[in-house]
């Protein structure tokens, strides 16, 4: 069963569908595993998919070098201050947070309007 939702969640995560989030579910829920730990865990599976998706998206010139500077810096902080934050918050509040806030984005994904900006095809 590890196997499928490792497979599964591996090319939802490439194709940008949110495989990450399937597998930190699983893991809390149905393997019983610590909400640290699967936190841990889904970091270390996104590394390569991220790789391998950044290596595409180059080659495919659907890059912004300017964001990702951007970005990118302020992603690593916010990645390191939830890290050290995470450590200290018990496992009980981390997944209440974790719950309020998959709640916060689901209402805003539900009442988001699009910009009427179109993506390029390839």
């Amino acid at each position: 069963m590890n196997i499928i939702i490792g497979l599964l969640t591996g090319a939802a995560a490439s194709m940008g569908l949110g495989g990450g989030f399937i597998f930190l579910v699983y893991l809390s829920a149905f393997t019983n595993t610590p909400q640290a730990i699967a936190q841990g865990a889904n970091l270390l599976f996104f590394l390569p998919i991220a790789l391998l998706s950044l290596i595409i998206h180059s080659k495919n010139k659907l890059i912004d070098r300017e964001k990702v500077k951007k970005f990118g810096f302020y992603g690593l902080i916010g990645a390191a201050v939830g890290s050290i934050a995470g450590i200290y918050i018990e496992a009980v509040l981390l997944k209440k947070l974790f719950a309020v806030l998959l709640i916060i984005v689901g209402i805003k994904e539900i009442f988001h309007k699009n910009s009427g900006q179109q993506t390029k095809s390839p």
